[in-house]
């Protein structure tokens, strides 16, 4: 059997009723924020969030701790919803999503690489990136194996396979938990400050690898960050967010050069 990393043939997940991510076509907008708005309680978090991110592209969200960015990431797979505004995604407005069937398609479309790894203690790393496959596709367990191999060697983890998670370095299971994020061939890849607690010259081999899936695989990426490094080494576009509103979107380049005075701070050109 033969598997294409975008193919929804090869997937082996139903199609639902959620939205399709691979009907997009590249440099057309995937997601869209519409105004959104999130309160906790009567603490605002976002307010006037206006987005669109495109098919194919890597945007980095950058902003300080509490600025509302894993919040953003969280209403795409459902975990919240916006109190205001409409998020959209393949032209479908993710509020008529009502149960876990509809969200089935869009949740198992999408990579999430957890910002701890979290990966299962209990289980090697190959039994780590079969888990998804096992739990979600009718492959056999020689189909399985086979995919566990590739996604493995996608990530330069060949040698990895029957290891434990306690015998990886901090890159090697940010990789490993990368493997096991791209199990089900996701058009959607969402990553949760990938490079924290790395030293510089692992995270740029993080960067690297994320530049590269994007490049081979063509899949959509939102990198949650607030590291200035890594942006400028995968972003396409950048969004900057502080005190929940988008401070700054553009490239990393013009981020570089904004008059944003939020831009500035965060660049550290504060006059």
């Amino acid at each position: 059997m033969s598997f294409s990393p975008n193919s929804h043939s090869s997937s082996g997940v139903e199609a639902g009723k959620g939205p399709s991510l691979e009907a997009v076509a590249p440099a057309q907008p995937l997601i869209v924020y519409r105004d959104v708005g999130k309160y906790f309680d009567s603490r605002m978090v976002l307010q006037g969030i206006n987005l669109e991110i495109f098919a194919g592209e890597t945007l980095v969200i950058l902003g300080r701790s509490g600025s509302g960015k894993t919040v953003m990431t969280s209403m795409l797979v459902g975990l919240l919803a916006p109190d205001e505004g409409t998020i959209e995604v393949a032209g479908q407005d993710l509020a008529q999503l009502e149960s876990d069937e509809d969200w089935r398609e869009l949740r198992l479309k999408t990579g999430y690489l957890f910002q701890g790894s979290a990966l299962y203690d209990s289980m090697s790393v190959g039994e780590n990136v079969a888990f998804p496959m096992e739990q979600h596709t009718p492959w056999t367990r020689e189909e399985i194996a086979a995919r566990v191999r590739d996604k493995l060697s996608q990530v330069g983890l060949e040698g990895a396979l029957h290891l434990s998670p306690a015998e990886l370095s901090g890159g090697m299971k940010r990789r490993a938990a990368l493997a096991r994020s791209l199990a089900l061939d996701p058009h959607l890849i969402i990553y949760d400050e990938p490079t924290a607690g790395l030293d510089p010259i692992t995270g740029d081999e993080i960067g690297s690898l994320i530049r590269r899936l994007q490049q081979t695989l063509g899949v959509t990426s939102i990198v949650v960050s607030h590291d200035l490094r890594l942006t400028e080494q995968v972003a396409d576009r950048v969004a900057l967010l502080f005190e929940g509103r988008i401070a700054f979107w553009g490239t990393f380049q013009e981020f570089r050069q904004s008059p944003s005075r939020e831009a500035r701070r965060f660049l550290h050109k504060d006059d």
